[in-house]
């Protein structure tokens, strides 16, 4: 396999790995707010909430990115196929990570929440400087495992028109007839952006409050 086959396949995976990202954080944004609604006690968030996550987590994610894809135009929504996805990607990775953030939640020790309370915390306060440093670094190796199967599922946008690892991967094995090199390589290109987040994860997990130094 030519070198220029190789750069094709790398160029598309800055694409995958974009995609990802900006899925991954939007997701997470997404998941503390709706954590927070699961654990209000309000039954008017924790209702839709309940909705929202067995729907992502019940629904395969190919038949949402589709759902998503046909549902914006028909409702008068006109975005490109990258938004489509990002959205799709966001909202199903947001689901995961709000059950993974919800349990590190309700882990915190009610004596930390107290004691602040004491100190003259705000509820802001509490929230960014005790419980969500503590829920972080106690879910911190599952979200970590999400966000690398977001990075594998990223594969899965080509199906609303972008041209990505996988989706160049197939075009070009079309039409150079050499399958097993360029699948080959783009399984290497997937293992190598996997393995870097796990080596990166690793660092920040020890920056964490609590990590091991």
């Amino acid at each position: 396999m030519s070198f220029k086959l190789f750069f094709l396949l790398v160029k598309a995976a800055g694409w995958t790995l974009g995609i990802s990202v900006i899925s991954i954080a939007l997701g997470f944004l997404l998941a503390v707010l709706l954590s927070g609604a699961m654990l209000s006690g309000k039954a008017l968030y924790q209702a839709p909430t309940k909705l929202f996550i067995s729907f992502f987590r019940g629904v395969p994610l190919l038949v949402q990115l589709l759902l998503i894809y046909n549902l914006l135009p028909f409702i008068g929504i006109n975005v490109p196929s990258v938004v489509a996805a990002i959205i799709g990607l966001s909202l199903c990775t947001a689901a995961y990570q709000a059950e993974n953030l919800r349990g590190g939640f309700e882990s915190v020790p009610k004596g930390l929440v107290e004691a602040a309370d004491i100190a003259g915390f705000s509820a802001r306060q509490t929230f960014l400087r005790i419980k969500l440093p503590i829920a972080l670094r106690l879910t911190f190796p599952a979200l970590v495992n999400e966000a690398i199967m977001i990075l594998k599922s990223s594969s899965l946008v080509s199906v609303v028109g972008i041209v990505e690892l996988t989706r160049m991967a197939q075009d070009l094995a079309a039409s150079t007839y050499l399958p097993l090199e360029l699948f080959s390589s783009a399984a290497l290109i997937y293992l190598i952006i996997c393995w870097s987040v796990a080596l990166l994860s690793r660092a920040a997990e020890r920056a964490l409050p609590g990590g091991v130094k």
